[in-house]
This record gives structure tokens, C-alpha cells and sequence, in this order.
């Protein structure tokens, strides 16, 4: 025990004495060790990020979605009035409910209106009609002293409406938007809700839905039925285009996640009945997506952290190009040790306890240094985007997080512990085989 105790006490004095050059040679380490932490961190983050926007849809839920056939935007570059009809009409409805009895829920939605205004404001529609079960369904939840649409406002056939986050922040700035009226097209609406912040703006969901689902209005569906019916018109410089759409969306859910690539696959034959060659269905299916995207993102961290990892392998060599260094430069030290006894074994042990320590405290200073990192740029990079000279040059609408694995933490640890102590092991043979007659002579 007081052999090792007094080796580990000759290295790192050694080490201390040398103490730039030790700083520089573990460089390497401290660098690749945080750029493993960072570099997994941000992987990470970004998968969560995209695991828990598709999560928002519903893990267990199958989206039907009507889409504009290709062939019916083939009219050429002259503007022309037309309507097209395509999509989901009653009879897909009613065949998914008689063909799907094991469905929790079936909702449709319906797109309707053209404009949604407040005063002199006005954006362009993404209103849908649908049924009160929907915000159970999405999980949706409305902000402090207001509420979602209920059975009574389908019954009656209310002109109410709950708005998206940013719908409520371009109208309302400066007032409460609950109880205010608003219009979609020429038809006067009373807001009951206005949703809290949907994480589907940007990242995957964003992607899978289509659009930001933020600018939602939601409707009671009998109230679009009876003021909107099917066609949706939007007028472009004089010329409209008119859409003839039963149904946009319908949303069924299924009880087990283990269920809904088998319902998903009964569903697409169900839906090809009648729209085999038409191509204006699209199944869209959130758990699909969701295995999708951690094989994605496991095959990217890996990536990333094997090209990380090169910074550690240039650390290793690093530290075995000093260690070499070191052993021409402390040859007459080596030749005096041999020459008082000391054998092989103690040589190898102290120029390996010198590399591991080097590597050791490397790793550490590269844990501290890739946990500081992550966290700096999780909470630096979103600001530094919005800073105007930056945010005239690039898109700056991303969703960035950074999360810190532990696993990482370790990983990165051992690797370089290991990386030094592997690269030590040739220049502490080296000099363990030096003649000691030879060494003392050496000056």
C-alpha cells in the first residue's frame, strides 16, 4: 500500500511541477470529454423536444386527413375561378365508426371561413369545426377564466368560439378576449376560451400537423355546418378558389398504443373504398412517427458523439507525444530509480499514475466544462437569436433545448480515464527499459 501511495505522491508532483505543460497536454481531454457532454446534450434535447410535441397528438391517436389531389392545382399559371371537391364526406365517416367499434373516440373536424378578424386586425383562417371531445382528446387546456366548447354549445348551435394562444395575443394585447366578439368571414362569433400555448409551432409535430396550431379557432360543429356549410372560398387579387370539403380531419383514438398500427393499416383499406385513385386521403399516424423518431435521433447521437469523440483520441495522442517527451527528458531520473532498486513495474506504475491523473482530472474539468456549456447555450442561443442584427440574417423561429444525460456524464469519464491510461502505457514501457547504466550517463 505505501508503494502506491508513494508512487500516486511522486507523479502528481511531477505533474505539479510541469504544471502548464500538464495543463495543455490534458487540453485534449477537457475538450473532447465536453464536447461528448454538448454534443449528446443537444441531441438529446432536441429528441425530447420532438418526442413531446407528437405526444401532444396523442400517442394513441390515427389522424385522417383530407388533402388537394394533385391533379386539381394542374390548371396552369392563368388565374381562373374554380372549385374543387375532395376529401372525407359522411359515408368514410360513418364506414370508420361501423368498421372501427373498438374506437374510444372519433371526432371530425371542419374547415371553414376564409379570414378571421377583431377591429382592423385580420388573419387568415384556420378555423375547424369539431366536437366538444376534441379538447379531451388533444389534452388541450384553456387559460384561467375561460373554457372549451361544451355539449350544450353543439346542441344549440352557439356562435361561440375558443381561440389559439396567438390568435389572443395579435387581437387581444392590452384586454381580456373573453366574452368579446370576433368574426370568421362576415359571421360574428363570442369567445368562451382561449387555449394555453401549444408546443406544435415548430420541431416535429409542427411538421406532422402542418401548421401551428396556436392560430387555431375552434367552433361548435353543427355552428359551421349550419353558417359555413362545405365550400371554403379564398379570394386572391379579384379571382377565388373554392374548396368543397366535407370534412378536413377526423381524429380516432384507440385504447392502447399497441393497438394503433393494426387500426391505422384497417383504417387505410377502410379509406381506399373510395379514394384508392383519387390521393386525397393522407393517414396520419403519431406513434409511426414516434419510433421513427427515436431511431432517428439514437443513429444522430451516435453520430455526434463518435465525431465528438475524435477530440478525445487526439487528446490520447496528446498525452502519449508528452509522455515520450518526458521520458528522454527524465532519463538520468529513471537511470538513479533503477539504480537504488527500483524495478520495471515501479517505473510503468509511475508514468501510468501520471497519465491517468492527467486524464482523470481532464475528464473532470471537461465534465464541469461541457455541463456549463449546455447549459449556456440552452439559455444564451434562443436570446442571441432574437437580437435584431441576427434575426435579419437567418430564421431564427427554432426550437432549441439541450438536455444532460447522466449517462453521458459517465461515459465521457471513463473513455478518457481509459484514453490516457491506454496512450501512457507505451512511453511507461519505454521507460521502464531503459539500461540504468546507460540512464546515468545520460545528459
Amino acid at each position: 500500500m505505501n508503494f502506491y501511495l508513494e508512487t500516486m505522491r511522486l507523479g502528481l508532483w511531477n505533474l505539479r511541477l510541469h504544471l502548464l505543460r500538464s495543463t495543455l497536454t490534458s487540453l485534449g481531454i477537457i475538450l473532447g470529454v465536453a464536447a461528448v457532454i454538448l454534443m449528446v446534450s443537444i441531441g438529446e434535447g432536441n429528441k425530447q423536444a420532438a418526442l413531446r410535441d407528437i405526444r401532444e397528438l396523442g400517442a394513441n391517436n390515427i389522424i385522417v386527413r383530407s388533402q388537394k389531389p394533385p391533379e386539381s392545382t394542374s390548371f396552369g399559371s392563368q388565374r381562373r375561378s374554380f372549385l374543387v371537391k375532395y376529401g372525407i364526406v359522411d359515408d368514410d365517416l360513418n364506414r370508420i365508426k361501423t368498421f372501427i367499434p373498438e374506437a374510444q373516440q372519433i371526432i371530425p373536424l371542419k374547415t371553414v371561413g376564409s379570414e378571421v378578424s377583431y377591429g382592423p386586425k385580420r388573419i387568415m383562417s384556420q378555423t375547424f369545426g369539431t366536437l366538444p371531445e376534441l379538447g379531451e382528446l388533444l389534452n388541450l387546456e384553456v387559460e384561467s377564466g375561460g373554457r372549451y366548447l361544451s355539449s350544450e354549445d353543439q346542441e344549440l348551435r352557439r356562435p361561440v368560439a375558443v381561440i389559439g394562444h396567438r390568435v389572443a395575443e395579435q387581437f387581444f394585447r392590452l384586454e381580456n378576449p373573453i366574452g368579446k366578439e370576433m368574426r370568421i368571414d362576415r359571421n360574428v362569433f363570442t369567445i368562451v376560451g382561449v387555449l394555453n400555448p401549444v408546443g406544435l409551432s415548430g420541431g416535429a409535430g409542427g411538421a406532422l400537423v402542418g401548421r401551428d396550431l396556436n392560430l387555431d379557432v375552434h367552433i361548435p360543429l353543427a355552428t359551421a355546418e349550419m353558417v359555413f356549410g362545405d365550400i371554403v372560398v379564398r379570394r386572391v387579387s379579384g379571382s377565388f378558389s373554392g374548396q368543397e370539403i366535407r370534412f378536413s380531419e377526423i381524429y380516432v383514438m384507440v385504447e392502447s398504443s399497441e393497438d394503433v398500427i393494426a387500426t391505422s393499416q384497417r383504417i387505410q383499406k377502410i379509406m381506399d373504398v373510395g379514394h384508392a385513385d383519387r390521393g386525397d386521403i393522407e393517414l396520419i399516424v403519431p406513434w409511426e412517427l414516434l419510433e421513427n423518431v427515436k431511431r432517428t435521433t439514437f443513429a444522430m447521437n451516435l453520430l455526434l458523439t463518435s465525431i465528438a469523440a475524435i477530440s478525445l483520441l487526439v487528446g490520447g495522442i496528446g498525452i502519449m507525444n508528452i509522455m515520450l517527451a518526458s521520458v528522454i527528458e527524465r532519463t538520468r531520473e529513471i537511470g538513479i530509480r533503477r539504480a537504488l532498486g527500483a524495478t520495471r513495474k515501479h517505473i510503468i506504475a509511475q508514468f501510468l499514475v501520471e497519465t491517468g491523473a492527467l486524464s482523470a482530472v481532464g475528464g473532470v474539468l471537461g465534465i464541469i466544462l461541457g455541463v456549463s456549456l449546455s447549459i449556456a447555450v440552452a439559455r444564451v442561443l434562443p436570446w442571441l437569436l432574437q437580437q435584431p442584427a441576427i434575426k435579419n440574417l437567418i430564421e431564427t423561429e427554432i426550437a432549441f433545448e439541450t438536455q444532460i444525460t447522466p449517462w453521458s456524464i459517465v461515459v465521457s469519464f471513463l473513455v478518457a480515464s481509459m484514453t490516457g491510461l491506454i496512450f501512457g502505457i507505451y512511453p511507461a514501457i519505454v521507460a521502464s527499459k531503459q539500461d540504468p547504466i546507460v540512464a546515468l550517463r545520460h545528459e
